[in-house]
């Protein structure tokens, strides 16, 4: 099986490194400066499951792709989802399957309206890993989890294809015949901890001592009320584990998109927020907090292009 892995940054470079140590036709589609990077350091993964190098990975640039891959891995981030799209777009054929691994839903109706329903499967990582200035990709802890499925639940040859390909392979793969239902439940629990850490500038430990567990509970609570007008009520361990998870005392967890804000830089607000407090809306769903959590973030985002603007000038 022929795979091209988008990117080659934290999520990439970690599972496209894995699938090589297996022995796996992988290539990685990435833009000039990494390419220059990874022809000087090459790929490199430190991890405490056992650490990764390859000298000279196979890359390729948009605008150099020859045919089409048999499976096509996505995990960039939501904001350049477009671009993504049309660098990686001659890599299609008609027997490619393209798994993404981003949040939300909004990546599944883009990817389908420009590929085409049959071509795209949904996909969740669960990883904690980084980017070093050196380009070198650092693994944080021992979750390095991809699950995937066919977006109508169906078992299909590819999927027996695609397992077959992860067998073996150092990370842990599971396939599942409920990927939306598991996309919805992950994408409230990241919008309830986004919301909260974002809103409140501090990580849940912080807001659970300033009193205001109650406040990040009812933000998970709006989210799950928006994920069930749609058909997909996240299920009792979900519920479970989301509520404990957002007003646990002494946590020091926090949202990727908290500590972007904290860096200045670009955001996944719109997608993460801004789609489930639309459909909620369209459903009829009251989310004053999700408001207000939109809203602030909305304003990050004008506040950080008006500063963009005024340097650039």
């Amino acid at each position: 099986m022929r795979i091209l892995i988008v990117g080659a940054g934290a999520l990439g470079g970690y599972f496209g490194a894995r699938l090589m140590q297996a022995g796996r036709d992988v290539t990685f589609l990435v833009r000039p400066r990494r390419a220059a990077q990874l022809a000087n350091t090459g790929l490199v993964v430190r991890s405490r499951l056992g650490d990764a190098a390859f000298p000279s990975p196979k890359v390729v640039l948009a605008g150099q792709i020859a045919g089409p891959y048999d499976l096509v891995l996505l995990g960039t981030k939501a904001y350049g989802l477009a671009a993504a799209m049309e660098s990686f777009a001659p890599a299609v054929g008609p027997e490619t399957a393209i798994l993404p691994f981003l949040n939300g839903m909004k990546h599944i109706d883009s990817l389908c309206a420009r590929f085409g329903r049959e071509r795209v499967l949904g996909g969740l990582a669960i990883i904690s890993a980084t980017l070093d200035d050196d380009g070198i990709v650092l693994h944080l802890n021992e979750l390095h989890n991809l699950t995937y499925g066919e977006l109508d639940g169906a078992a299909s040859p590819r999927m027996t294809a695609i397992a077959a390909t992860f067998a073996g392979v150092n990370f842990d793969a599971r396939t599942t015949h409920t990927i939306v239902h598991e996309l919805w439940e992950k994408w409230v629990f990241i919008s309830a901890l986004a919301g909260t850490t974002c809103l409140m500038r501090a990580l849940i430990g912080d807001v659970e001592r300033a009193g205001a567990a109650d406040l990040a509970l009812a933000i998970f609570e709006e989210c799950c009320a928006i994920a069930a007008s749609q058909g997909h009520p996240p299920r009792a361990a979900a519920l479970e584990r989301g509520r404990t998870m957002v007003s646990t005392p002494g946590s020091t967890l926090t949202a990727s998109m908290m500590k972007d804000i904290e860096r200045g830089a670009a955001i996944e607000g719109e997608e993460i927020i801004g789609d489930l407090l639309s459909r909620g809306r369209a459903a009829g769903v009251e989310s004053p907090l999700l408001r207000v959590v939109h809203a602030h973030l909305k304003s990050y985002e004008a506040r950080r292009e008006r500063e963009t603007s005024s340097t650039a000038s």
